[in-house]
């Protein structure tokens, strides 16, 4: 065999190699990530507040290994559930992610919602190179029921946000909370900040949500006031190549950026919002991979 055949033998090997590993073992090694935002509660000194961010569960029942790692999150003590959408996989899935979310609330530990495309409508298969050249076209399958979902999530305490705001109790004082629906979809409309600005007064905390996080939406939460952004859709990038990191952003905020927490503004007052990017839970069940991507959950843990 000559040297050009075992290097092509070898190359061949070694991505044959990835692709099985990124969807047989990473795309299944849920995780748990902790990150500390100071500066977004106006409480006492010393006040924390517990906040689980889940995004992009993309839930395609029966995936007991997600719904056993989800279900193992209650233990953390969160004080607020916080989902970014795009939580449905597929259709029929409705009543198996309400009672997958279920299991995270309480009567003492309220969740907020806002909805992503998948949420909406069925995905559709694309073909791999989609993924990586041309990930921001819009592309929808067949609708899905979403009025089921929403009365479902209602039922267990979450509020679902659709271009609206609210004000939740926790533990630690009320919470105002603002949410736009997904900018990703071609018909979505942008409100202007006021439909987004809870209430302020007396509240510890003002926190907005939007799945895809396109500048137009965060820049629409921050002049609401908001002092931390949560958001989803990107999947950290899915596939990511050390050190260079994500190829693929899915949005038009920077490539360092679509995975983790960074500052985000400035804001009316002049001080930079919070910005988390959760990397999320699934895939699309028609690009079941990740690489150097694991999917994971995050408590946030906010402070004074």
């Amino acid at each position: 065999m000559s040297t050009w055949s075992r290097a092509i033998g070898t190359v061949a090997a070694t991505g044959a190699a990835c692709v099985a590993y990124g969807s047989l073992v990473e795309r299944r090694w849920y995780r748990l990530r902790r990150l500390q935002l100071p500066g977004v509660l106006q409480a006492a000194p010393g006040t924390r507040l517990r906040l689980l961010h889940l995004s992009d569960l993309h839930l395609d029942p029966p995936q007991q290994h997600k719904v056993d790692f989800v279900r193992s999150l209650r233990r953390q003590g969160a004080d607020l559930v916080a989902v970014t959408g795009d939580i449905l996989g597929g259709r029929d899935a409705e009543d198996a992610a309400v009672d997958l979310l279920a299991s995270l609330t309480s009567p003492s530990v309220p969740g907020v919602v806002v909805l992503g495309s998948n949420d909406l409508f069925g995905p559709v298969a694309k073909g791999y190179h989609h993924y990586l050249l041309n990930p921001d076209a819009r592309v929808t399958g067949e609708r899905l029921d979403t009025p089921r979902l929403i009365a479902g999530l209602h039922d267990h305490g979450y509020r679902v946000l659709r271009n609206q705001a609210v004000v939740l109790p926790t533990r630690v004082g009320p919470v105002g909370l603002g949410g736009i629906d997904d900018p990703h979809l071609e018909d979505a409309v942008v409100p202007d900040p006021d439909a987004v600005r809870p209430d302020a007064a007396g509240v510890v905390a003002s926190i907005g949500l939007v799945h895809a996080p396109y500048t137009v939406a965060l820049d629409v939460l921050v002049l609401a006031g908001h002092r931390l952004l949560l958001s989803g859709h990107t999947h950290g990038g899915q596939v990511r190549f050390p050190p260079i990191g994500a190829v693929v952003a899915n949005c038009d905020l920077p490539l360092d950026r679509i995975r983790g927490a960074s500052r985000y503004g400035p804001g009316p007052d002049g001080d930079a919002a919070w910005l988390h990017v959760s990397p999320g839970l699934g895939t699309s069940r028609y690009a079941p991979f990740r690489f150097a991507c694991r999917p994971e959950a995050t408590l946030l843990e906010l402070t004074t």
